[in-house]
């Protein structure tokens, strides 16, 4: 039976746009504050590297504590407009804090305003954003179609915007006059940019009555639950364990690929190579999400074409470290393309995936905590990227690493190209083992098969196009 379509292409494209905002932010943060910091600001690696790490200790708490406030949130606006629209706001803020130390500061003082600035940043503001938006996957359409389609459009916007940061922010920040200043400068742009596209984004779709949401479903008396019991009911999902596991391995992923930044200027010898390897990473990750609507139908699901997506992505990296020993830049481009296609198909349908990991509560815990499954989002982009960026900063100061030195050791070089050739491609081993084992879609199907329940739901993607 064909299911309920619920959004027009223009709600599709501006929910989507709301990954813009999102990037300005993450894409941003991870690619450049760690060489802003250590290069611009004159402070040390790795003791930026552990403030990270300190900070991420909040984020635990926190992402489930903004999801289950969703949850629990009955306005005009709906549940999770509201967190998405104001959590914005402290984001703008505090980005431009992080890229604003004051240089007049003590070495001391500039250490606690980006701990506060930047822990702020992570564990309230992008929390109470990002959760909200991911959530609104489950929140403004029950088609699960129209929720394949909706990543697709999101993650286009995201890796257009990464895109879009890493290949020209070196040069804006240089022609802003390159110090500290100038980045404070461009952290404002960026910040206005996203604050506005965020507005535009959060206004452009509605949430569903909370009655229509819930159609079809038995309420139970003990609906309500605490933040105790809701970590309890993420815990009891193995599949929500998965994703979480899988966000963190590909933040560690993205913040050795960010790493590159130095790889670039040390080892390649041309900073510049930076923004030319952002385009081999994010064209082929967005050709892949346009087409990974169809893949799913074709494939009858979204479990195979991850698995086999992430198969490639192996491939390509291990392909990738070849090149670079080989001392071949084209050769590293075209195998970076070849991965990030691979990769593609899992960031267009992963919040399908995470609706469908809600589904599965639902049917084995009978309890609809939405907002609070999407935490899952926020906290493997938080912690895999914060613990990413400060592994980048222990390993750098580890090997010896000043960015205010005119030439830098060899024990630095060796270990910039251990950043960025075998840590990625350790990290998609690991992540094609957790998809091989992700099949939440086979096993919602069982559940309603033996509880009696039209199966409705993703496993019905068969006519996805």
């Amino acid at each position: 039976m064909e299911e309920k379509k619920y959004l027009k292409w223009y709600n599709k494209i501006g929910y989507g746009s709301g990954d813009i905002a999102g990037n300005v932010v993450y894409a941003f943060l991870t690619s450049f504050m760690m060489v802003y910091l250590t290069d611009s600001v004159g402070l040390a690696a790795g003791v930026v590297g552990t403030l990270i790490a300190v900070s991420k200790l909040f984020d635990g708490f926190t992402d489930i504590f903004f999801g289950s406030m969703i949850d629990k949130t009955h306005s005009k606006m709906g549940k999770a407009k509201p967190w998405m629209l104001y959590g914005y706001i402290g984001c703008a803020i505090t980005l431009v804090c992080c890229f604003a130390v004051p240089v007049s500061l003590g070495t001391t003082a500039k250490y606690a305003w980006f701990f506060i600035s930047y822990t702020l940043l992570n564990s309230v503001f992008y929390t109470a954003n990002n959760i909200a938006y991911s959530a609104l996957t489950s929140l403004i359409t029950k088609n699960s179609k129209e929720r394949v389609q909706m990543g697709s459009y999101r993650f286009i916007f995201a890796f257009s915007t990464s895109l879009l940061i890493q290949a020209i922010t070196v040069g804006f920040v240089d022609k802003c006059g390159g110090d500290a200043a100038a980045w404070r400068t461009v952290a404002i742009i960026y910040a206005i940019i996203g604050l506005v596209v965020n507005t535009i984004s959060a206004l452009s779709v509605k949430e569903l009555p909370e009655e229509e949401l819930n159609e079809g479903e038995v309420k139970n008396d003990n609906e309500k639950y605490g933040i105790v019991q809701a970590f309890k009911l993420l815990v009891k999902n193995k599949y929500y364990m998965m994703i979480c596991g899988t966000y963190i391995l590909q933040q560690l992923y993205g913040a050795m690929i960010g790493a590159g930044i130095y790889y670039m200027t040390w080892v390649l010898k041309n900073k510049n190579l930076f923004g030319q390897f952002a385009w081999a990473v994010n064209i082929p990750l967005i050709i892949a999400l346009i087409f990974t609507p169809t893949l799913v139908g074709k494939w009858k699901g979204m479990y195979k074409l991850n698995l086999r997506g992430y198969v490639l992505a192996v491939i390509g990296r291990a392909l990738v470290v070849v090149a670079g020993y080989m001392g071949s830049v084209p050769l590293m481009m075209a195998f970076t393309a070849l991965a990030a296609l691979g990769q593609g198909p899992w960031q267009g349908d992963m919040n399908a995936v995470i609706a469908s990991c809600s589904e599965y509560t639902y049917l084995t815990q009978g309890k609809r905590i939405d907002g609070t499954m999407y935490s899952c989002t926020s906290l493997g982009v938080k912690i895999g990227g914060g613990i990413g960026t400060a592994v980048v900063g222990w390993m750098l100061e580890f090997s010896g690493y000043v960015g205010t030195n005119a030439t830098q050791p060899q024990s630095a070089l060796d270990m910039m190209q251990f950043m960025y050739l075998w840590l990625p491609l350790i990290f998609d081993v690991l992540i094609m083992f957790v998809l091989s084992r992700m099949n939440v879609e086979d096993a919602n199907k069982k559940l309603k098969a033996e509880k009696g329940i039209a199966s409705d739901e993703v496993t019905d993607a068969s006519d996805i196009n």
